[in-house]
């Protein structure tokens, strides 16, 4: 249920009672609900030592002093190698839902740049979730430091937990985690190499998930290929195309002000949550942020992924609502609907020509990065 700007009171009542797990978070599953979740049968293969995680050889847009404002890590979670790779452990291990179906690579999934392909999830009964996962890509990126479409998560630390224990997602509750992980030698071993000696348990757990989705970053496409020779955005790059360059050149001047935030050139974020007039309709639609805050400015905000990898990333939008980029594109340019809450840099409409938009889909498959998605480091760990 979303947001009704009119008569309050009893609804708002009404809607925090009913709102749903996927969007309010964790409700713990009854202890006669769990079955004995035994592991699977898959094996576990890490290199020893592990990948490498930690101080990734960036390229110089990367560290520029407006990208690397950006940058979210917390100074008591650095990413390492070990944490990392344990984070990567938890998140293909299938054992972190109750039912013992679901892990979080389910929904995210590495050769879909780290999102589900389908519109919606499948939870670990089989239920829909009613917004679309989006991509785990430049996570770090994201100066806000909140996560999920509504930014309900107050830190990448908070956000990889709330799937685990939501009810339609994966079902499970800490102390059954915790008593999982526990039991599993492999784990206590690994745990050890990250952390140093000690107690398994929730923060540490979500420090190692957090570390190793920080670890994803996207640095080696087409884009970043041009950009390092050309060294200013604005040229022409010399191995891209004709067209690729001219939706870059439209790139920058129509889009950069959203997706190039703080001025940077790397990591196609917005640097705060924003109303692309997806809808008109303020009393039905999904409100987003103004979902959780009841705030009437708030209604119709979402917080955007990076573009990186966005050739692979449909469908697009927090509902999936489109298929394609051009579908995208299109939005953009005949499609804004008048929110009461648009951005007002998007509420007129683009009104691209056809060149145009071919230009721009074509400018922006050229931030495919494929060594990312084929990266043994970000890949199933089970066999």
């Amino acid at each position: 249920m979303t947001v009704r700007l009119k008569g309050w009171g009893l609804l708002v009542l009404i809607w925090l009672a009913q709102t749903s797990a996927v969007r309010a978070g964790a409700d713990p599953p009854n202890a006669a609900d769990r079955p004995d979740a035994a592991s699977t049968a898959r094996k576990l293969h890490l290199p020893d030592p592990p990948y490498h995680y930690a101080d990734l050889d960036l390229p110089v847009h990367f560290k520029t002093p407006a990208a690397r404002r950006l940058d979210n890590t917390p100074r008591d979670n650095p990413v390492t190698d070990a944490g990392a790779a344990l984070g990567r452990v938890l998140f293909y291990d299938t054992r972190l839902s109750v039912s013992n179906k679901v892990a979080c690579a389910s929904c995210h999934q590495q050769k879909h740049a780290f999102v589900d392909p389908n519109r919606f999830s499948k939870g670990h009964t089989g239920g829909l979730t009613d917004r679309h996962a989006p991509t785990l890509v430049e996570l770090r990126y994201y100066p806000r430091a909140r996560f999920f479409w509504d930014e309900r998560a107050s830190s990448l630390e908070d956000q990889v937990l709330k799937p685990i224990q939501s009810k339609l997602e994966m079902g499970n509750d800490l102390p059954h985690l915790m008593e999982m992980l526990k039991g599993d030698t492999q784990y206590g071993a690994l745990f050890d190499k990250a952390f140093g000696k000690g107690s398994i348990t929730p923060e540490r757990t979500a420090k190692a998930l957090a570390q190793f989705l920080r670890s994803m970053v996207s640095y080696r496409s087409k884009y970043d290929e041009g950009l390092a020779k050309a060294r200013v955005v604005r040229t022409d790059f010399e191995n891209f195309t004709a067209e690729e360059n001219r939706g870059k050149s439209l790139f920058v001047i129509r889009c950069a002000n959203c997706h190039m935030a703080g001025g940077q050139a790397a990591h196609f974020v917005l640097d705060r949550p924003r109303n692309n007039g997806l809808d008109a309709d303020v009393r039905k639609t999904d409100g987003g942020i103004g979902d959780l805050t009841m705030n009437p400015a708030q209604v119709g905000l979402f917080k955007s992924p990076s573009l990186r990898n966005v050739e692979l990333t449909g469908p697009y939008m927090h509902d999936g609502r489109f298929k394609t980029l051009d579908e995208v594109v299109e939005h953009y340019s005949t499609g804004i609907k008048q929110h009461p809450n648009v951005d007002g840099r998007v509420r007129r409409g683009f009104n691209f020509d056809r060149r145009q938009k071919a230009a721009l889909v074509a400018f922006m498959k050229t931030l495919t990065d494929p060594q990312f998605i084929a990266d043994a480091k970000y890949s199933d760990p089970f066999q």
